[in-house]
């Protein structure tokens, strides 16, 4: 794949026009985190009928007893699922040139945390959880990071289980967990304590719903950036919850659980090209329409040599990132994961990408781009994030480092 079909571009279209009567008319509420959201993203769902394509690729799904009928790349001889796999990413990129905290706030929900239902639950907690996430008629968080934890999610993880005759009681709290305040649907990974040393204890995931007995949701926490994407705390205080709400409902879990967290990354760190795609396109689109605009000493500014350095270093940027999109839509039609090393490569490299083209656009408007009647500064403090989370730019590096040197 090297551009986007026809096909693809009238579903482009068709998502910029929903966005342009939906999304920009209600931009400052979002951005100024007055609005949840949940009701926008769920209307998205139904107007391009993502909720029902959901419903079939999870049939698809539970027919195949395999979660890889999710990516949309098991279509029978493969016809057509490139532009199943781009249809996905579509949204997310066009959502991401306005708010791209609505773009985490729906991966988290209905990415995330289903895919680790459908990773390792069992038949019942697949339809009784994931389904409604996927749909959206749910909306879910998936809770990892700690307070005292960040970048080591593993190692100085506190919370934990402990097994207490048929139940087990939870205890911990987590941080920056997006969706957090209003989740219905909440993936809690902490450690199993047997009495051994923490260092020794295995990962388990469980299952909670809003309003469960000793659960707190924080209210939503104040954010450079994101401020569509609704973050918060979670405090867990003697949660008691039984076996059905362990995911795969067993204590025995390949690598004492890891794994299945990790490949949680991996999918969390290859949509953010899509995101920086997105924030990077509009910073472009914004840049080229002011240089050609903005006049400065008699002339408008695109005229100077180094705004046209600008301008080619962004679209120089859109390329590379697009073409990893590209590479990804069709690595997943053929149904290839990529390795730690590819999806954290992708990461590193569109993260950056868009912080430098979004502060470079700030630049380039000069005051203008400082001040929040221009979208370009709300768009730089936003791609900020991507450096951030889901693995900071520092463990990018170690981790494409370790898979290329094992």
């Amino acid at each position: 794949m090297f551009e986007w079909s026809e096909e693809q571009q009238m579903v482009r279209a068709a998502v910029r026009d929903f966005i342009a009567k939906e999304v920009v008319p209600h931009h400052r509420e979002l951005e100024h985190g007055d609005l949840p959201p949940y009701d926008i993203l769920r209307k998205l769902f139904t107007t391009f009928g993502m909720d029902a394509m959901a419903r079939e690729r999870f049939r698809r799904s539970m027919e195949k007893g395999d979660a890889s009928a999710l990516t949309g790349g098991d279509d029978e001889g493969g016809g057509g699922s490139a532009n199943a796999v781009a249809f996905t990413m579509i949204p997310i990129i066009e959502l991401c040139r306005w708010s791209p905290g609505m773009v985490t706030a729906m991966g988290v929900s209905m990415g995330l945390t289903s895919a680790a239902i459908m990773s390792r639950g069992t038949p019942a907690q697949k339809e009784r959880w994931a389904l409604p996430l996927m749909t959206m008629e749910k909306i879910g968080a998936w809770a990892i990071t700690e307070p005292g934890s960040g970048s080591d999610a593993f190692g100085s993880m506190k919370s934990t289980a402990r097994r207490d005759g048929d139940e087990y009681v939870l205890n911990g709290s987590k941080t920056f967990i997006t969706n957090g305040p209003y989740a219905d649907t909440i993936v809690f990974i902490c450690k199993f304590d047997e009495g051994n040393a923490p260092e020794d204890r295995k990962m388990l995931s469980f299952v909670l719903d809003k309003g469960t007995p000793g659960l707190e949701q924080s209210k939503p926490l104040k954010k450079m950036g994101l401020h569509s994407s609704p973050t918060g705390e979670l405090f867990l205080n003697d949660v008691r919850v039984g076996r059905d709400r362990l995911i795969g409902e067993t204590e025995d879990v390949p690598s004492g659980g890891r794994t299945a967290a990790k490949a949680t990354f991996n999918m969390e760190r290859s949509g953010v090209a899509a995101m920086a795609l997105g924030i990077i396109s509009q910073c472009l689109e914004l840049s080229v329409e002011y240089a050609k605009n903005r006049v400065q000493f008699g002339q408008p500014i695109g005229e100077f040599q180094l705004i046209q350095e600008k301008l080619a270093r962004m679209e120089v940027a859109r390329l590379n990132v697009e073409n990893l999109v590209f590479r990804y839509i069709e690595l997943s039609a053929a149904g290839k994961d990529l390795s730690l090393a590819e999806a954290s490569a992708m990461k590193l490299y569109s993260a950056r990408a868009a912080v430098e083209v979004a502060m470079e656009a700030v630049q380039l408007f000069g005051g203008n781009g400082y001040m929040s009647e221009f979208q370009v500064e709300q768009l730089a403090r936003d791609a900020k994030v991507l450096q951030i989370y889901g693995g900071t730019d520092e463990i990018q590096i170690t981790h494409i480092a370790k898979d290329l040197l094992k």
